[in-house]
């Protein structure tokens, strides 16, 4: 059956093709389309240098909002459920997680902030999002958060939602290994 093993292999270089699509290519135009228009809520990855210039006629609300990757072994919560800020002031606070594996693990936060049209006003001097963490087997962190929302937030924003979610690098590149696995093994048992 010529054809069978031909139309396998077009139908395989497709879906890889496609997979390469899906992870190679739309992360970087994704990036790029969410800078151009603010969309997706993402803030600054490494440390922003800004100057403090607080709009004292101006308050806002900002929340904390914390979760746990599906299955990581992690707790993970903020120091507290917010607070209010004055735009163009210096603010520091503190996130809390614990590893409660038995063994050490390396943990890696991701930031997002809504409304979408804020995140490009939220700057960060400091967060523990710029890198991984390493934590010992039950290990528990303080991981501070120094930021900036610029003066130049749009007037009608008057709350601000700061979210991470916390991933356990170990369980995502387990799942990338999987996947590969999976891949290799459906090439070999098209032949």
């Amino acid at each position: 059956m010529p054809g069978a093993n031909s139309l396998a292999l077009r139908l395989l270089a497709m879906a890889l093709g496609m997979f390469g699509f899906g992870f190679l290519v739309l992360p970087p135009l994704y990036s790029v389309f969410c800078e151009i228009t603010g969309l997706g809520g993402k803030t600054n990855q490494t440390a922003a240098v800004v100057a403090e210039a607080p709009d004292q006629g101006r308050s806002v609300k900002l929340e904390f909002v914390t979760a746990v990757n599906a299955y990581a072994p992690w707790e993970f919560h903020a120091g507290s459920d917010g607070m209010e800020i004055t735009p163009g002031a210096l603010y520091d606070t503190t996130f809390v997680a614990k590893n409660l594996a038995n063994r050490s693990k390396i943990a890696q936060a991701v930031p997002s902030v809504a409304p979408q049209q804020a995140a490009k006003y939220f700057k960060k001097l400091e967060c523990f999002c710029f890198t991984t963490q390493e934590f010992a087997a039950g290990e528990v962190k303080q991981m501070p958060v120094r930021f900036i929302v610029d003066s130049d937030l749009p007037a009608h924003i008057d709350t601000i939602t700061l979210s991470y979610t916390f991933f356990d690098t170990e369980r995502v590149s387990d799942a990338s290994a999987d996947l590969s696995h999976e891949t290799a093994h459906e090439r070999h048992s098209i032949h």
